[in-house]
């Protein structure tokens, strides 16, 4: 399919939700606190910018999830990869995990509320909570997915664990962590505007809370549309990050 028919195709969807919008606000008696005129959140977006309430919004919501998706991906890795080479570790940590997992990531914000209250260290740890789980999975799977013949001949060299680990296991497992690295930013983004929507008194999620208890439609449907278009945007940096990491790592893989 060539490209410029895929683009078209993509802009079909959005195109027709904004004409049925259109009409919607134009020639029905729709309120505008349930759903308020195209025009109305282009203004409200725009003066949201020019204030610096929403660039400083952003800003809290993305720092909280860099300092949470970054905890998360030293921990996931590291226990992940702990778990996928012994089966000491797996057999430790496993049960643990698979009980923790099945709790859904919202059921652990009033109870981190009460320990760390609403400040920033809770915002972290929600992030912690949501994203540690995909990056720790499937790190370990793309460890345990190494041929064992790897090992074995790795053995037969003599090679420490860590060699082992980086010259074994890390160029093999490499795909599936950044797999689980991008499926853990997804979902620190989610968890940071679940938790200010609950608990805050910054970041784009508050923003979007106080809005809604001001009635103010508008407002929440450019929060809403900042959301997706950060998360966007978010996927595609990481996703060129990665390829040209993995790039890097099999050609120094292919040297050595």
């Amino acid at each position: 399919m060539k490209k410029t028919k895929r683009i078209l195709l993509g802009l079909a969807v959005p195109a027709a939700v904004l004409v049925f919008w259109y009409i919607a606000t134009t020639f029905t008696g729709v309120p505008n606190t349930i759903l308020p005129k195209i025009s109305s959140v282009i203004l409200t977006g725009g003066d949201m910018i020019h204030t610096g309430q929403l660039p400083a919004d952003l800003g809290i919501s993305i720092g909280r999830v860099v300092k949470g998706f970054l905890a998360s991906a030293v921990i996931g890795i590291i226990l992940g990869s702990a778990m996928g080479m012994s089966q000491t570790v797996n057999a430790l940590f496993h049960p643990f995990i698979t009980t923790i997992r099945q709790i859904p990531m919202i059921a652990w914000i009033p109870l981190i509320i009460l320990w760390a209250g609403i400040g920033e260290g809770s915002k972290v740890i929600i992030i912690v909570i949501a994203a540690v789980f995909p990056i720790l999975v499937n790190t370990m799977s793309g460890i345990t997915g190494t041929p064992q013949g790897f090992a074995e001949v790795a053995k037969l060299y003599k090679l420490g664990k860590w060699q082992t680990f980086t010259k074994v296991f890390l160029p093999h497992a490499l795909p599936q962590m950044l797999v689980g690295l991008k499926l853990g930013l997804g979902v620190s983004w989610m968890a940071v505007v679940a938790s200010e929507l609950i608990a805050a008194t910054s970041g784009i999620g508050y923003r979007m809370n106080e809005a809604r208890s001001l009635m103010r439609s508008d407002k929440v449907i450019v929060c809403m549309i900042v959301i997706g278009i950060v998360g966007i945007v978010m996927d595609k940096i990481i996703s060129v990050v990665f390829e040209r990491m993995t790039s890097w790592i099999q050609i120094n893989a292919k040297r050595e």
